[in-house]
């Protein structure tokens, strides 16, 4: 059987004889009846014959349709009401097919727009589609025509919705506040903020490389905090944490049927991160076809679902990566693209081993001890406080696991704390099995190729860091005691850290 034309000009009652849904396969079919009701549709025409033929096979189909035939009923029901998609006539009376298009995309900028018309012409379809609509439908159309087109529009907004909540998702999951705690005093830390703060105003792609729990995820999220970009997602992924199929898969969405399993299209993180920043964690872990396709996106923005034989979305994306190994020698090794990794390495950014950075370890802990504390007690609960010695311990420690070590041990150790206690070195768990060294102040340094001048004030300048941090904080912040200890005079003490840039508060962690 053969499509009912749909057409102002045709004659007949209007309705569509029974059967006409079913003659022709719906193009929404894969939809369940309560997804297909909660679209929205308004039909604006001025021909009842037409208005009433299109009515009737969406209620068929399932949808919620509302019609108008005036151009000014129109304009109130786009500016007062929501509606997911819009069949609009180019040529109304009143007010135009053009400007109800304008003043329907302005009051929502989700709107799927069809301008349809019976004068078709190449010059006012391209009008229509540079002010916005999604498809240009001409006059007379099939039924066939208009379920067709209803069901691509369909996936457009169900597509859309399903971003939109997996955003909102993101930003409740991964800190979207509107301050990004980091915390640090030690110069290799500060140096790695001055970085971030003179980068993330740009849109250049940044590079973290670091070890495991050093904080390169936390630096990302300042960087994109602190951009542009703020106002959208940043959207992590851990390359490393999922099989290359799934991870193709999140990646760049897939269409229905592309797999076992799809059961419908769903838009990949790419989409999801358009106008925001990703954050490709592991990024040395990911294969190389994935890291070919990637870096297509990179160069061109356009982005094709698994499965689509055409471009699905051209996304506008700032790139974040970071390993914990080294870039130049995954790049030696085959794992990770020449091409790709220069394509990221615009800014490069090194996140130092805590191990490296002692002077940061108090303020830290100190940190983590309150926010842990706020966590799992009572409001009003008297906040323990460090002993000296627990400091010491503290800073003795390698912490190979770095911030993320020292943060999982003090929230160990707020579960069996008392309240208003001193911290002993024994109240703080060892992660790796090392015990504290009470009352030391290790120094180790590594050898790098340098000239020896260099090399020499490179580890001088550590050790007065770290053996200014060490007195202070055993005096308590009492200078007097400090010089005593140290054996020099109180002069020295403060000429020393205003060289360094250290500040006697942040090095007392007790409260007082």
């Amino acid at each position: 059987m053969r499509s009912r034309a749909l057409s102002g000009n045709s004659g007949g009652s209007g309705t569509p004889p029974n059967g006409v849904a079913e003659d022709f396969p719906s193009a929404t079919a894969g939809l369940a009846p309560e997804v297909k009701s909660s679209l929205r549709i308004l039909i604006i025409d001025d021909d009842h014959t037409l208005r009433e033929s299109c009515t009737s096979i969406l209620n068929l189909e399932g949808y919620d349709v509302a019609v108008c035939s005036r151009g000014g009923e129109a304009l109130d029901m786009l500016r007062r009401r929501k509606f997911d998609i819009a069949l609009i006539d180019l040529f109304m009376t009143e007010v135009t097919g053009l400007e109800l298009l304008r003043a329907g995309l302005e009051a929502n900028s989700d709107l799927v727009a069809i301008v349809i018309t019976g004068k078709p012409s190449v010059a006012s379809s391209m009008e229509a589609l540079n002010a916005g609509a999604w498809d240009y439908l001409p006059k007379p159309f099939s039924a066939t025509q208009l379920q067709v087109l209803l069901g691509r529009a369909s996936h457009v907004v169900l597509a859309a919705r399903q971003t939109r909540e997996i955003q909102t998702e993101l930003k409740k999951e991964h800190g979207h506040s509107e301050k990004v705690t980091v915390l640090g005093i030690s110069p290799a830390f500060q140096r790695v903020m001055e970085v971030s703060r003179r980068v993330a105003p740009t849109d250049a792609s940044v590079f973290i490389t670091g070890e495991s729990g050093s904080g390169k995820e936390l630096i990302a999220q300042f960087i994109h905090h602190h951009s542009r970009r703020n106002r959208k997602p940043l959207v992590p992924l851990n390359c490393a944490a999922l099989p290359e199929t799934l991870l193709e898969s999140e990646m760049f969405g897939h269409v229905k049927g592309s797999f076992t399993g799809a059961i419908r299209d769903k838009p990949g993180l790419l989409e999801i991160a358009n106008g925001g920043t990703m954050f490709l964690d592991e990024i040395t872990e990911m294969s190389q076809a994935i890291q070919a396709k990637l870096l297509r996106v990179i160069q061109d923005g356009v982005v094709r679902r698994i499965g689509s034989t055409k471009t699905d979305a051209v996304v506008n994306v700032r790139f974040i990566a970071a390993t914990n190994q080294d870039p130049e020698e995954a790049v030696e090794n085959g794992n990770l693209r020449q091409d790709l990794y220069y394509r990221l390495r615009v800014v490069p950014i090194r996140v130092t081993p805590l191990r490296e950075r002692p002077e940061d370890i108090p303020i830290l802990a100190k940190h983590f001890l309150a926010h842990y504390w706020k966590k799992h007690r009572d409001r009003g609960t008297p906040l323990p406080k460090f002993a000296p010695t627990a400091v010491q311990a503290m800073q003795s420690r390698p912490w190979r696991g770095n911030v993320r070590e020292l943060q999982n041990a003090i929230e160990h150790a707020v579960v069996f704390l008392d309240p208003g206690m001193d911290i002993g070195p024994e109240d703080i768990p060892s992660i790796d099995g090392e015990k504290p060294i009470e009352g030391t102040m290790p120094f180790a340094f590594d050898m790098v190729e340098e000239p020896y001048h260099e090399a020499r004030d490179r580890i001088t300048a550590e050790f007065e860091r770290r053996y200014l941090t060490w007195v202070v904080s055993r005096a308590e912040g009492n200078m007097s005691k400090a010089a005593r200890i140290a054996g020099i005079d109180r002069t020295t003490i403060y000429r020393l850290m205003e060289k360094h840039g250290l500040q006697r508060g942040a090095l007392v962690t007790n409260n007082e």
